[in-house]
């Protein structure tokens, strides 16, 4: 067991993060032997299905979608009616936001008999990220909540509070998940400590860097292979011209396949003065962003948007991101992107129609009212939301 340098009393100890990946490395190498031996036998499908999920959500290895689009093949060859395929391709589709598939295939999944617990759990994870009825959710995932005490459902419901504007209960929601964490996994520690990261860093009505960094150095203790949480506080560290911190946050992650290293590594050497080199990572960060798009592209049209819209520097790729975005998944956040991203095009009746479809949707919500957006919704804007925008 180890335990964070920087980890206050009450929370808990966890595997050594390094020696926790190599078992889940060596786990999932395993597992695809013995997928390949017997595909049809319960559990290992299912199991190399989370693995994956962890290789793509904290080592930033994004060719697990690869990998999980063979399983899923494999087993579509195989039984093709069965229940359980259908449960692994929504979850395949739900991890590459393609949404609309999820939700068809639990449908499937639900005439064909799967367990009602696994379907309901990932339909709730499918209206979260889309947005869907949140205040009804609300309510689901607080009884969810109370009933498990599990972090697994304490976490969601705190990005649920985040989303909607209830920072401080989130706050209290994230640590309570901590605080009651009964086993020693150091991934799920580090996931709640990243949450707690990005609702302090970049949700938040007001940002808090320093309390924001706290969280992500201790994501990053806990699992110090974490490329998101590397990234994110690499981020806080060239904000403050820390540039040395933020480069030796930025290097250890380049082995992996995420792009935005590359593009975080370049935005500092920049900074430095190092712009041949910043030119490299920059041309490999837009390669591999191409390269993400053109595989998964409602996975990581988001994460395009920002790129492009920054240091990327072509907002009409941008803002054709960001339409794609909000179209799939009609967050406020995804709404907010794609504002913005019209306005740094020069395209001001797209700016003006996003403005507009935000309001119809998410107007008289607290998370509404403490959005950039609200103060622009004038009178214009509200005579618009009678119609209905294209793929909105």
């Amino acid at each position: 067991m180890s335990q964070p340098a920087h980890l206050e009393s009450g929370l808990p100890l966890a595997t050594d993060g390094d020696i926790a990946v190599i078992n889940l490395e060596s786990a999932r190498q395993q597992a695809w032997i013995r997928f390949w031996r017997a595909p049809e036998r319960a559990g290992i499908a299912e199991g190399l299905v989370e693995q994956e999920q962890f290789a793509a959500q904290f080592l930033g290895d994004f060719r697990a979608f690869d990998r999980l689009e063979t399983l899923v093949n494999q087993l579509a060859c195989i039984e093709p009616q069965s229940s359980r395929l259908a449960l692994i391709q929504a979850q395949f589709a739900s991890m590459t936001h393609r949404f609309n598939e999820a939700k068809g295939y639990l449908a499937q999944a639900t005439l064909r008999g799967a367990p009602e617990n696994s379907v309901t759990t990932l339909s709730l994870s499918i209206d979260q990220a889309c947005g869907t009825d949140l205040e009804s959710l609300l309510g689901i995932r607080r009884r969810r909540a109370a009933e498990s005490g599990r972090l697994e459902d304490l976490v969601p419901l705190g990005a649920l509070l985040a989303d909607l504007g209830m920072f401080e209960e989130a706050d209290q929601i994230y640590r309570q998940a901590l605080w009651e964490y009964q086993d020693v996994s150091p991934f799920a520690v580090a996931w709640a400590c990243f949450q707690l990261g990005m609702l302090w860093g970049e949700q938040a009505h007001l940002p808090q860097s320093s309390r924001a960094a706290r969280w992500y150095r201790l994501a990053i203790d806990y699992l110090p292979c974490y490329v998101k949480a590397r990234v994110h506080l690499a981020e806080l560290c060239l904000h403050e011209d820390r540039l040395a911190e933020a480069e030796a946050l930025l290097i250890p992650a380049l082995s992996a396949n995420d792009p935005e290293v590359n593009w975080r590594l370049a935005d500092v050497l920049n900074a430095a003065g190092r712009f041949d080199e910043a030119a490299v990572q920059l041309r490999t960060a837009r390669s591999g962003f191409e390269t993400l798009l053109q595989k998964q592209l409602l996975a990581f049209a988001d994460h395009g948007v920002e790129f492009y819209s920054a240091t990327g520097n072509d907002p009409q790729r941008a803002l054709e991101l960001a339409r794609i975005n909000v179209a799939n998944r009609p967050t406020l956040r995804a709404f907010e992107q794609a504002h913005t991203a019209a306005v740094t095009a020069g395209e001001s009746q797209v700016a003006s129609d996003m403005l507009a479809a935000a309001a119809k949707r998410w107007e008289g919500t607290s998370a509404f009212d403490l959005s950039p957006l609200a103060p622009q919704c004038g009178e214009s804007t509200k005579a618009m939301r009678e119609y209905s925008f294209p793929g909105l």
